[in-house]
């Protein structure tokens, strides 16, 4: 190799290049997933893919815009410090979860239907986050949310119509984001397909208010907003450990990056803001009242996910009534420690049903460690995401509620644990590396990354740890964990809230969903008889991207 090609290749590693590097791999390995020559090579296609998108999240943060101009129209990549932490996070969680898939479900690879299903679900997931433009961001979303139903057609994965609810959902959710991206462009000046050029426009824009509440649902259906939370307990439930990991951390930030974009938060605009405030509040402690009357761990981990995202919703909102941009930063870090942590707590869940009762008493403080830092336990990621919240959410009524969906948070997190502790079998053998590994992998990115990200990234001081801190998000963790054993016995007396509670309540709604889920489902039949033809057409639609991507 000639000394002229490390100029080349040190920029490709480490300048916007490297954001084409994220996307293409992934892509390379989809294409390769229709030969039955490289189809057999799944595993390691699920280790390798999310390898550029790591590194480009460290390497080419605030780099400059990088234009795939040989499209239709062009492609824009950029990547900011909150796209940047999201994408690294779901990057890691992605690494962890293939690998772990990779030993958990061995059989699933032989036809590389669910390989092809996890690489496009993969790409959308990755791309979601640097893209720039309308047209690249509304393509990479889609794939987030539809090749992701393949994911929930495999062999291991219960078949009881959660995917058609999934697919329902996500479709209402791209119909509403259609009509406020053609708002948000009509607004913007030379209908730019810029997104930053909509978001400038959109204060002064003459349909400012249906634009946002369309953005506000669009994304919504992506992190559960109610009642759009619909979806979750019934696919996080039927859908394979991995695929749950991804979904719930990776898939779900998707949605978070989506209003982080699109709405502009140093505009003051309080309608929208209260409101989002006293939709996510809410949440927060819905999501825990229905997940404490659940049996079943991994729709237990689906409200929390309910509860948790309205925290993420409450401090974008309060961000927004007051214009306070620095919400949007903090939303970010929280929603990028709840990903890792509940990806991570998927995982625990699978390789704690597998292991013996001796081994669980020695995994399960890890996974205690896992479930209590989404309450904000002192010296994990959890106490700096906490933090990171505590500002925007200010010290009236609202930092009071904060603080008790602390104590619910740790309710509900203590009532998982134990629920999982019952899973492991008497007489299972020790799970192996292949699934330890990762879990454990995905526990030490859930504690450095957001330190990391605050302390350095944000600039933020020691000083604010110090012992009254350290104190202020210790005591509700403790009072949480004296109410958990004071009503512990109580616990299996709680009626158990049908799953999809909000469709089960309304029965209109719910047989309407239901005819709507009958017609995706149609062709479930084809797509596991012949899987690797379910991902042609997103084949086809990726190829159009490659061709902009892979051109020097």
């Amino acid at each position: 190799m000639s000394a002229d090609a490390f100029p080349f290749l040190a920029t490709f590693a480490f300048g916007p290049e490297s954001l084409a590097a994220a996307v293409t791999l992934p892509l390379i390995f989809l294409v390769a997933c229709a030969s039955p020559r490289f189809r057999k090579f799944g595993p390691i296609y699920l280790a390798l893919a999310p390898i550029p998108a790591l590194a480009a999240s460290v390497l080419a943060s605030d780099s400059a815009p990088l234009v795939l101009d040989q499209m239709i129209y062009p492609i824009v990549l950029v990547l900011d410090p909150p796209g940047a932490l999201l994408l690294g996070v779901s990057a890691l969680l992605w690494l962890s979860a293939g690998i772990y898939a990779a030993a958990y479900m061995r059989e699933e690879f032989e036809n590389g239907g669910f390989t092809g299903f996890w690489l496009a679900t993969l790409i959308g997931n990755v791309g979601v986050f640097m893209a720039a433009d309308v047209g690249s961001f509304y393509l990479f979303f889609a794939m987030v949310s539809l090749p992701a139903y393949g994911l929930l057609l495999t062999r291991s994965a219960a078949q009881d119509g959660s995917g058609g609810l999934y697919v329902a959902i996500a479709l209402l959710g791209e119909a509403f984001l259609i009509l406020a991206f053609a708002m948000l462009t009509s607004a913007a000046e030379d209908r730019s397909l810029l997104i930053s050029d909509g978001v400038a426009a959109l204060p002064a824009s003459p349909w400012r208010d249906a634009t946002i509440v369309l953005l506000i649902a669009g994304f919504g259906t992506k992190i559960g907003i109610l009642p759009f939370h619909i979806w979750m307990p019934s696919t996080y439930r039927s859908a394979p450990i991995p695929a749950a990991a991804v979904l719930s951390g990776g898939a779900v930030n998707a949605g978070v990056i989506g209003l982080l974009r699109f709405i502009p938060w140093s505009q003051e605009i309080p309608v929208w803001g209260h409101a989002l405030v006293t939709l996510g509040m809410f949440a927060a402690f819905y999501g825990v009242a229905i997940g404490l009357t659940q049996r079943n761990t991994k729709t237990i981990l689906a409200y929390s996910s309910v509860s948790q995202m309205g925290l993420v919703a409450a401090t974008l909102g309060a961000g927004l009534a007051v214009g306070n941009a620095n919400a949007a930063t903090g939303a970010a870090l929280y929603a990028a420690h709840h990903g890792l942590a509940k990806g991570g707590l998927f995982l625990a869940a699978g390789v704690i049903a597998g292991c013996g009762s001796l081994r669980m008493r020695r995994l399960i403080p890890f996974a205690g460690l896992l479930a209590l830092s989404l309450a904000g336990l002192p010296i994990t990621g959890g106490a700096i995401a906490k933090l990171a919240i505590k500002e925007p959410l200010g010290s009236g009524l609202i930092g009071v509620l904060s603080n008790l969906s602390v104590i619910a948070t740790t309710l509900l997190m203590l009532h998982f644990l134990w629920r999982v502790a019952e899973t492991a079998e008497p007489h299972s053998e020790t799970p192996g590396v292949g699934l330890i590994g990762p879990w454990l992998g995905v526990i030490a990115g859930s504690i450095s990354i957001p330190t990391i990200y605050f302390f350095v990234i944000e600039n933020q001081t020691v000083g604010k740890l110090d012992v009254y801190m350290l104190w202020e998000t210790l005591w509700p963790v403790l009072i949480g964990a004296l109410l958990y054993i004071a009503t512990w016995r109580w616990g299996d007396r709680l009626p158990i809230t049908p799953e999809g509670d909000v469709v089960v309540m309304v029965r209109p709604a719910a047989k309407l969903l239901s005819g709507a889920c009958e017609l995706i489902e149609r062709p479930e039949f084809i797509l596991r008889r012949w899987p690797v033809a379910g991902v042609a057409l997103l084949v086809v639609a990726t190829m159009l991207a490659g061709a902009g991507l892979l051109k020097p």
